[in-house]
């Protein structure tokens, strides 16, 4: 076992060399390690297969990334102990791109390969290979259909068609069939002869987008990859993609990693939504992802959403992309009729719209729109009956006397329990002042849906969230509560909408509050009928800039704003950031032994969960390569010299505090 240094040393049985990825979970051991190939494993022992390997003794996984004649070691070297499978299917291009978002997440080879490639399903290699010659492609110029709206929409798909690697950022107005308009990009990419992934936040996405493609491409011209599929029809997505079955992949964020040959295009929708991010180490954004693959294939890229992140609009300043929006006459006469509660004129008509959970404006809408027969969407930020409740006395919010978990009531005449635990609180009495009555701090969907069902007495309700998910509803008259990203499409689109409890999103101790506040709204907005049959009513303060953002229909202004208020303050993505988190004297230690870029700023501590601390390190963007390299190698001092406490690296983590 070695470094892959090379020489002109040459094994002394004369047998070729196996570099090898050895899956130890280790950072100090990042990096690949030669074997021998024997005689009887040589034809099947390629590049892109699994394989088994001594290490250290036992019998580990590994991949084998390349073949060559000769090693820099000068003592013995081991020998392959099995291939697991002569299945290929770790690509060239996808080793590269593994290697790149190691390095830009200080991650581990081995870690991003794991995500990389959904584990092997040993019957479905064996299936017989499908014989079938694959659909014919389109050819010739796609119809730009909806693009029209948008002036730089059609020269977008030309340059697709004609082979090029257009990069745009694309703000969608509302109303918008998003999946048609990907479908198209996605047929201009096969017709000019290359591939493309595309990846969607959730399975209702999925789904809608499966669909659009089967219309514009046929069937049998994609395949849709999701960890949600199952391990057998998920791998057999994989491999119909890695043996070049299909030109177009599309899926989550299992998707991102996804061989397709010839890649052209590389697209994501909603960038912003925090399902894009990989949980699991070294926590990678799909969207980062794929901006790698475009540099490493120069392929085209289209980075879509009703809103626009930060990131987003740092590509657009920069000129790395171009913006693809429709002209402000198109927005007008595609918005719906949007106002807020807290203005002047409002509350000089309803005093009571300032403290009203729903105030008379937003109670008017869903009447005449309910009036007419159409449906109402109500958005809700939390989920359940009564999440968080407090003493009805003193207003103290409610406690699990276990864990100081929150208390909630999960239904009407229900026992209190705790979020965290889940004791129920039956003798609840407050430590204040000793009350035992208790009342609502936040209401949740379930009660604001019992709440408007009383309101509104023989129109049906119906809820979209967590426990169950609508995909469409009706396009009758319908009251139809729903939590953000669980908001079903309605026939002919929504007569109202209304947007609860601003407070809640806007409140939050996140850096990101505000975009992700009107994120939230505007998916929501988008699904109403254009004026004036649509009405959007969001309570909150019209002079809030998310609010005047969503008036506009201006989500461009807004991540322009924001963008630069990031840079005054020195905060991604202006900057580099890294957090470090684990307990306080481990964090320090790591600290400690990383050579840091010497402009690098160390921010903290801040309290983390569990106890812990977390530490943040800022450099700028030029030096994130650095940054990265510098945490890896620490973090592999501290595994070799056995360290007990873990630490977590997280480059860039959607939350900071």
């Amino acid at each position: 076992m070695t470094t892959t240094t090379r020489s002109d040393r040459r094994p002394a049985d004369g047998s070729p060399v196996a570099r090898v990825c050895v899956d130890v979970g280790l950072a100090h051991l990042d990096r690949p390690f030669d074997y021998l190939v024997p005689a009887e494993l040589d034809e099947v022992a390629v590049p892109g297969t699994r394989v088994k390997v001594r290490f250290a003794g036992q019998l580990v996984d590994g991949w084998l990334l390349s073949r060559a004649d000769d090693s820099g070691h000068t003592g013995r070297l081991a020998y392959l102990e099995k291939v697991v499978s002569p299945e290929p299917v770790l690509a060239p291009e996808i080793a590269r791109l593994a290697r790149a978002v190691a390095d830009r997440y200080a991650g581990s080879l081995a870690d991003v390969l794991r995500l990389a490639v959904p584990p092997r399903h040993a019957r479905v290699e064996k299936e017989p290979r499908d014989e079938q010659p694959t659909p014919a492609a389109p050819t010739g110029a796609v119809d730009p259909r909806g693009w029209r709206d948008y002036p730089t929409g059609p020269a977008m798909l030309r340059a697709l068609t004609d082979g090029r690697a257009p990069r745009a950022v694309w703000s969608a107005l509302p109303g918008e069939d998003w999946a048609a308009r990907y479908a198209d990009a996605v047929a201009a990419t096969v017709a000019g002869g290359r591939g493309a992934v595309v990846v969607v936040p959730d399975a209702r996405d999925l789904d809608r987008l499966d669909a659009a493609l089967t219309t514009v491409l046929g069937p049998g011209r994609h395949v849709s990859l999701s960890a949600a599929l199952g391990p057998a029809r998920r791998y057999r997505a994989f491999l119909a993609a890695r043996r070049g079955q299909v030109p177009v992949v599309i899926g989550t964020r299992a998707a991102m990693f996804a061989p397709v040959a010839r890649l052209g295009l590389v697209a994501i929708w909603d960038d912003g939504d925090d399902l894009h991010s990989e949980p699991r180490a070294p926590y990678p954004h799909a969207r980062d992802v794929l901006l790698t693959r475009v540099h490493l294939a120069e392929a085209g890229a289209l980075v879509g959403g009703y809103a626009r992140t930060a990131e987003g609009q740092l590509l657009v300043e920069t000129g790395w992309a171009r913006e693809v929006v429709a002209d402000r006459s198109t927005v007008r006469a595609r918005v719906p009729a949007i106002a807020p509660t807290g203005d002047d004129p409002q509350l000089a008509r309803d005093p009571g719209a300032a403290t009203a959970r729903l105030p008379s404006l937003a109670w008017t809408a869903a009447r005449d729109a309910l009036r007419q027969d159409l449906p109402v969407l109500v958005q809700v930020p939390r989920r359940g009956y009564l999440p968080s409740i407090s003493c009805a006395e003193c207003r103290t919010p409610a406690r699990c006397v276990h864990c100081a978990g929150p208390l909630a009531l999960p239904a009407a005449g229900g026992t209190p329990a705790c979020r965290w635990c889940a004791r129920v609180a039956a003798a609840y009495a407050c430590p204040q002042c000793g009350g035992r009555r208790l009342r609502a701090a936040v209401t949740g969907a379930r009660r604001t849906a019992e709440e408007l069902g009383r309101a509104f007495p023989g129109v049906p309700v119906r809820t979209s969230g967590r426990e169950e998910v609508l995909t469409d509803v009706p396009g009758g008259a319908a009251l139809v509560v729903a939590t953000p990203g669980a908001e079903p499409v309605a026939e002919g689109g929504y007569g109202a909408v209304l947007l609860l409890d601003s407070w809640a999103l806007l409140t939050r101790a996140d850096l990101r509050a505000g975009e992700e506040a009107l994120r939230r709204w505007l998916a929501a907005a988008a699904l109403a009928r254009p004026a004036p049959a649509g009405r959007v009513v969001v309570v909150a303060d019209g002079a809030l800039a998310p609010v005047q953002a969503l008036l506009r229909w201006d989500a461009g202004w807004f991540a322009g704003r924001e963008l630069a208020e990031r840079r005054e303050l020195g905060f991604p993505p202006a900057v580099r950031m890294a957090s470090v988190t684990g307990p306080a004297e481990a964090v320090a230690d790591l600290l400690a032994a990383a050579r840091l870029p010497d402009d690098a700023e160390v921010l903290g501590p801040v309290p983390a969960e569990e106890g812990r601390e977390r530490m943040l390190v800022r450099v700028p963007r030029a030096r994130a390569g650095a940054l990265a390299e510098a945490l890896h190698s620490a973090a592999g001092a501290r595994a070799a010299r056995k360290a007990a406490d873990p630490v977590r690296l997280q480059v860039d983590p959607l939350s900071l505090f």
